[in-house]
């Protein structure tokens, strides 16, 4: 068995470039994670009969032979199929586009640096003369465009032109994208930005200045990052970072944004495990609360990306921990309820416990 997957939070590079995977790969499956962004779930609502695919929590990951992975490289961002992380038989293509160095490691594939993933399958599929209808032109030109901030962002390359022009010319069509691509924004956006400007700190670090804002969440909000990219403006800075507490996941979301030139918002966001670009990155922190992840991220900029600051301030209470005799299963579920991926083994009486970031 085959899959094609992409990271989590997919946005339209990700859907885009497992969508043109497939034409590579046609007897791969796609899985699409379960985090969609608000406007690709909008595009997925009018053309879902067009592009099937898989939830990670129904693929037989036993059976999978062949895992391609596009706009992403490392396997924290991907969802739901850590039991493929070791395994030595299975084989890695790998099409991604982000300048750092990630732990998925490929047998085939392509990485470059360009402003968006779909360019480089787009590349692919124009070099093989592949068909390509207007409805799957119009999300690759859509891809290329928000990744690219319709190629103005300093990430894009010539390629992304000229794959921009292809598109053009197998009628993908600029007035869907133009919709598409438009941030919702509705009383929740304009609450959520008014508690955020109250909260914000506007700081010079290293040179840059920085803003920093929470704000409780109470469910899931999309278009979270059309909300900070105001603020940056708002506020004229160099680089916004927006701290969302969802409590009852018992989670942190980071979403940071920088203007052109400015700092890599993206190289902040990879030791919160996150990823993105350098000017548009975001991270899901679990059990550690906004004030943490904030003086993290200080502590980063203040050590050029490598934190020196102590594990005690990324712990989260009330402690979890196991011991060494319990079961596996056992231990599974107590992760799955809590909402972790890990938890100290320790020997003697066991506390009410202390859950490690991550």
């Amino acid at each position: 068995m085959e899959i094609i997957t992409t990271h989590k939070n997919v946005d339209f590079d990700a859907l885009a470039s497992v969508v043109a995977a497939k034409h590579l790969y046609p007897k791969a499956h796609i899985v699409i994670p379960r985090s969609i962004n608000a406007n690709v779930r909008s595009f997925l609502s009018i053309h879902k009969d067009l592009f099937p695919f898989m939830s990670p929590l129904g693929v037989p990951q036993d059976e999978v032979s062949r895992l391609i992975v596009v706009d992403a490289n490392r396997w924290e961002r991907l969802d739901g199929l850590d039991a493929l992380m070791n395994r030595s038989d299975l084989e890695v293509h790998l099409w991604d586009h982000h300048p750092d160095i990630g732990d998925i490691h490929a047998v085939a594939g392509r990485q470059a640096l360009v402003g968006s993933a779909a360019t480089l399958l787009v590349q692919e599929l124009e070099q093989r003369g592949a068909a390509i209808d207007p409805i799957q032109a119009t999300l690759f030109l859509a891809s290329i465009y928000e990744d690219t901030g319709h190629l103005t962002f300093p990430c894009t390359r010539a390629t992304d032109a000229r794959a921009a022009a292809f598109l053009l010319e197998v009628q993908a069509d600029l007035n869907v994208i133009q919709t598409a691509l438009r941030p919702g924004y509705g009383p929740e956006h304009k609450e959520i930005l008014a508690h955020l400007l109250e909260t914000a700190q506007r700081v010079t670090l290293n040179g840059h200045v920085v803003c920093f804002a929470k704000a409780d969440l109470k469910g899931h909000v999309s278009g979270l990052a059309s909300v900070v990219a105001m603020l940056r403006d708002v506020l004229s800075a160099d680089a916004a970072f927006g701290l969302f507490w969802d409590g009852r996941r018992r989670q942190s979301i980071v979403i940071a944004r920088s203007g052109p030139d400015s700092m890599d918002v993206a190289a902040l966001m990879k030791p919160l495990g996150g990823g993105g670009r350098p000017e548009a990155a975001s991270a899901l922190v679990k059990g550690t609360r906004p004030e943490g992840i904030e003086n993290w991220i200080r502590e980063l900029m203040a050590q050029n990306g490598h934190a020196s600051m102590p594990i005690f301030d990324l712990m989260s209470f009330p402690v979890f921990t196991v011991g060494p005799d319990e079961t596996v299963d056992a231990v599974h579920s107590q992760l799955k309820e809590r909402g972790h991926t890990g938890a100290p083994v320790t020997e003697g009486e066991k506390t009410g416990g202390l859950d490690f970031l991550a």
